[in-house]
Order: structure tokens, then C-alpha cells, then sequence
């Protein structure tokens, strides 16, 4: 195991490009270099991923219970990807899940995740900072 799983779901792909003033300007790949810049001292690398589909999200998940540990950006699947919440129940790692924006400043359909509860923490509306401080903490507990 030497490598931590960076899961996002629909709508990520376009980084950068998607409402720059709600999701910044860092594009996936910066997002995904960062994180690679923060683990890289615990010698772990970067598994990314970035599916719209539910299903191809779940089968990376399946696919990945030899990491170390994950950071999962549900997107809207958060509200109700009771399939993906399933999937990352029976991950064997700790995860983090995180999201760009403030949902809780946002509208009322986005103030609950059905993934939440399953996660170590939890973190939101840092924009693409919040990326590095969940790699932070996943270098911080895994052993």
C-alpha cells in the first residue's frame, strides 16, 4: 500500500471552467498535484479519478481497497448516491470527503451528504485548499 485513492464524482472534470467564482480556478490536475505534493513525504503517490457516473466510481472504489486511504468529492452525488455511500462503507481505509464549496451557504438540497457519516472528516469551503488539508490529515492518521 503505498498510494491514496482521490475520488471525484460528477461535474469535476470541468474544473476551472465550471463556475470559477462558486469552484475556483484550480483544475483537476492542479488539485491532483497538489495532493500528490502533500503525500509525497510519506512516500505515497496518487491514484485520481474523476467519473460522472455513479458506476464507474464504485468500481474504482472496489477496485482500490489496497490504498492507503482516499479523499472522495462526491459532488452531488453527496445528496443521494445511496450506491456510492454503500461502496465506500465497505472501503477498508479511512476517507475524507471534501467539497469546494460552502454547501451549508448554498441551497437547502445541498446541506446533507448521505456519505458524511461514513468519512473520518468532513471538509468544505476551502476551495481547492481543502484538497491538501484532507491529504494532511490522511499523512496525519494513517499508520
Amino acid at each position: 500500500m503505498s498510494d491514496v485513492l482521490l475520488l471525484n464524482g460528477p461535474n469535476l472534470g470541468i474544473l476551472g471552467r465550471r463556475e470559477p467564482e462558486i469552484y475556483g480556478t484550480d483544475t483537476l490536475d492542479d488539485i491532483e498535484r497538489a495532493v500528490g505534493e502533500e503525500v509525497a513525504a510519506r512516500g505515497w503517490g496518487v491514484v485520481a479519478e474523476q467519473h460522472d457516473c455513479e458506476g464507474a466510481l464504485i468500481r474504482k472504489i472496489q477496485n482500490s481497497y489496497d490504498t492507503v486511504g482516499a479523499i472522495v468529492n462526491p459532488g452531488a452525488l453527496m445528496i443521494a448516491g445511496w450506491s456510492l455511500r454503500d461502496a465506500l462503507a465497505n472501503y477498508p481505509r479511512p476517507f475524507v470527503e471534501v467539497h469546494l464549496s460552502n454547501v451549508w451557504a448554498r441551497e437547502s438540497f445541498r446541506h446533507d451528504s448521505v456519505i458524511a457519516p461514513l468519512a473520518s472528516g468532513v471538509i468544505v469551503g476551502l476551495g481547492a485548499l481543502g484538497y491538501r488539508l484532507a491529504a494532511r490529515a490522511l499523512t496525519a492518521t494513517v499508520r
